[in-house]
């Protein structure tokens, strides 16, 4: 994935945090890319009752190779800006699975 190094992700005692900006109601569940200093995720779930954020929890789940369960939502659970936590995971473990994108 081109520009991923712009991409803001910090360690703490229990995983990887990484800012996302979420593109809800998309025509299919991706990532896109980068945009600024967030990763750029796509949904087809709606802005609505938390399934945007659910339906991001598991692309990124995916796409690093964590279990689902390992993915929590941190902050800007109404924002389109948002910090999930990936535990388990190092800023090492997550940019090279993004380089692999």
């Amino acid at each position: 994935m081109e520009n991923r190094e712009k991409i803001t992700i910090c360690d703490t005692d229990n995983g990887a945090v990484i800012s996302v900006k979420v593109i809800p109601g998309a025509s299919r569940d991706r990532i896109v890319g980068v945009l600024g200093d967030c990763l750029k995720v796509a949904t087809s779930q709606p802005a609505e009752k938390g399934k945007a954020n659910k339906a991001v929890a598991a692309i990124l789940a995916k796409a690093l190779g964590a279990s689902r369960k390992d993915v929590t939502l941190l902050s800007g659970s109404t924002n389109p800006r948002k910090e999930f936590r990936i535990a388990g995971l190092t800023t090492g473990d997550v940019q090279k699975t993004l380089a692999n994108l």
